[in-house]
C-alpha cells in the first residue's frame, strides 16, 4: 500500500497525530467495557498504519522500514516479559530516531497491542499504545539533537518514562472515579512514582547499552538500502 499524493501525505500526517489519535484516546475515557475497548483498539492500530504509510513514497523503501519495525517490535513484546527492568520504550525512542517518527509511533503501539495478549487487553491499550507510540514518534521528531547527545537521549529516556506513567494515570483515575479528578491524578501519581522511577531508570539503563550498537547498524542499513 503507498498514498501517491503528496497533499494527501501531508495532510494524514498532521491530521492524525493532531486530531484522530487525541480523538481516540478521548473516547477510551468513556469505555469501561473490554468489547466496546476492542474497537478503539482497532482504530488506534488503523491510525498507525495510515500514519506509518503516510511517511514513505517509494514502495520498497516502506517495506524495508516495516522489516526493521517487525524487528523492533519483536524485541519489544520479548523484551517485556523481563523482570523490573523493560527495554519497550527504548526500542521504540530508537527506531523512532533512525526509522522516523511514524515508524516510531507504530512501533510503540503495536508492541503495546501485541505483548497484551499475553497480559491482557482491555480500555487500558489504547493508553498504552499512545504512550509508548508518543515516545517513538517525539523521538523521530528530535532525531537529529538525540543521535548528537547522549545526555540528551538519555534524559529524553527518563522523560518518556515519566511520561508513559502520566498518561496511563489518566486512564486509572478516570476508570476508578467515572470522571477526571485533579486530587485523585495526583494521589495516583504518588502511588505510582516508585515505579515511575524505576521505569525511567530502566529506559536510561537500555539506551545506555543498546543506542550506540543499534544505531550505528540502522545507519548502515538506511545508507546501503536507501531508507
Amino acid at each position: 500500500m503507498t498514498i501517491k499524493s503528496e497533499g494527501l501525505r501531508k495532510t494524514l500526517k498532521i491530521v492524525i497525530p493532531a486530531v484522530l489519535i487525541p480523538a481516540v484516546l478521548i473516547l477510551g475515557l468513556t469505555v469501561s467495557d473490554t468489547k466496546k475497548a476492542a474497537f478503539l483498539i482497532i482504530a488506534m492500530l488503523l491510525l498507525a498504519g495510515v500514519l506509518f504509510v503516510a511517511g514513505f513514497e517509494q514502495r520498497k523503501t516502506g517495506t524495508r522500514r516495516l522489516i526493521l519495525v517487525a524487528v523492533f517490535v519483536a524485541l519489544s513484546v520479548a523484551g517485556r516479559f523481563l523482570p523490573l527492568f523493560k527495554p519497550v520504550t527504548a526500542l521504540t525512542i530508537i527506531a523512532g530516531i533512525y526509522l522516523g517518527k511514524e515508524a516510531g509511533f507504530l512501533c510503540g503501539s503495536l508492541s503495546a497491542v501485541i505483548s497484551n495478549f499475553y497480559y491482557g487487553q482491555g480500555p487500558w491499550t489504547p493508553f498504552q499504545m499512545v504512550a509508548w507510540g508518543l515516545a517513538g514518534f517525539l523521538a523521530g521528531i528530535l532525531a537529529d539533537p538525540l543521535k548528537r547527545s547522549r545526555v540528551f537521549l538519555l534524559l529524553f529516556g527518563a522523560l518518556s518514562g515519566c511520561f508513559f506513567s502520566l498518561v496511563m494515570d489518566v486512564w486509572t483515575v478516570t476508570w476508578a472515579a467515572s470522571v477526571f479528578d485533579w486530587d485523585a491524578y495526583l494521589a495516583a501519581f504518588l502511588t505510582a512514582l516508585p515505579f515511575t522511577i524505576m521505569y525511567s531508570v530502566s529506559n536510561v539503563v537500555f539506551l545506555l547499552l543498546i543506542a550506540k550498537p543499534f544505531g550505528e547498524k540502522l545507519e548502515r542499513v538506511r545508507i546501503k538500502y536507501g531508507i
